[in-house]
């Protein structure tokens, strides 16, 4: 009898052994393949206005703490776009609101005071009266001393229509900014008109509510949620170990901040390499990625981890992009 127990504990120590090796190995960023390609680049909201985010809360009025211009672009307008992509970036992020008229208008707040001339709701206008405003007018570095942008926003509310238009073959994340059914069902209705290779280039992120309606009604977009999220990382926990990609983390899109990204496995060239295998686009995000912190900074990119490849998120695409394209 103890014969028989000193060989099954002999056995379960060796599977065990080998249990681990395995898991070190098909984990380990070590035996990855050396593929000569840089990260991928993802401009927030094209080159914006950048501004501190210690003690930001939801109400925060970002337009009047931005830190001093180093540049003439404001956020969510084509030349902000075509200046991230010029600059390097693979894709941008851009911000949606659905109009009085039922069109998409380009624009971050669902109000218009902060940044705007206008008063109201995005959804109180049609798309031709949000033409009318100056986006440009409450940006301020100073509190209120000066106003650097105002008077030269005027007409640079873009619809959607204008950045397909003007980006037929560009990678484009669209942000629906609310949790409201029905803008999922327009958005969905609106991308149906595409063909499908301009869908191939875009993905959506948003609430739970507009998200789940652009899955049922567009399964093969990109899409991610808080839902999603938790669908795609709770199996890739429990068996990724193995090198399994569940389903749902296959041919879509999310982001992660790094304090969390570093605890799955195969973190991170391993993991990054995987995301690349099953067709998915991967962002690491900086800080708690609550509020769209990301790498704007060349010191920033030393927080990466060494190798790193996969997508960056970025608020100063100008910064960061020359680190790459040369």
């Amino acid at each position: 009898m103890k014969k028989h127990k000193r060989i099954y504990k002999s056995k379960l120590l060796w599977f065990l052994v080998i249990l681990l090796a395995f898991i070190y190995i098909n984990n380990s960023s070590l035996l990855v393949r050396d593929e000569d390609e840089r990260p991928f680049l993802l401009a927030h909201r094209g080159l914006a206005q950048t501004y501190p985010m210690e003690g930001m809360t939801g109400d925060t009025n970002t337009a009047r703490i931005i830190y001093e211009p180093e540049h003439p672009y404001l956020e969510n307008t084509t030349p902000s776009m075509q200046a991230a992509f010029d600059a390097g970036a693979d894709m941008v992020e851009l911000d949606v609101q659905l109009t009085k008229d039922g069109q998409f208008a380009v624009f971050h707040d669902a109000t218009l005071e902060h940044r705007t001339d206008g008063q109201g709701t995005v959804r109180d206008h049609t798309m031709e009266e949000l033409k009318q405003l100056d986006i440009g007018y409450g940006y301020t570095a100073d509190n209120g001393e000066t106003y650097p942008f105002r008077g030269k926003g005027i007409g640079l509310m873009p619809s959607l229509d204008e950045v397909l238009e003007s980006f037929p073959d560009k990678m484009l994340l669209l942000n629906i900014k609310s949790n409201d059914p029905v803008e999922g069902q327009a958005l969905a209705e609106y991308l149906k008109k595409l063909p499908k290779e301009r869908l191939e280039k875009l993905a959506v992120y948003g609430g739970d509510e507009p998200i789940r309606v652009l899955e049922q009604e567009l399964p093969d977009l990109r899409v991610m949620s808080r839902a999603t999220i938790k669908r795609m990382l709770l199996p890739y926990v429990l068996v990724g170990w193995t090198g399994y990609v569940p389903k749902s983390m296959r041919d879509t899109f999310f982001y992660l901040p790094e304090k969390y990204a570093k605890f799955l496995w195969g973190w991170p060239n391993r993991f990054v390499e995987r995301m690349k295998d099953n067709n998915t686009i991967f962002v690491l995000v900086a800080g708690s990625g609550e509020w769209s912190e990301g790498f704007d900074t060349v010191e920033s990119l030393e927080d990466l981890p060494k190798g790193y490849k996969g997508g960056i998120w970025t608020n100063r695409i100008d910064r960061i992009g020359p680190v790459y394209v040369k």
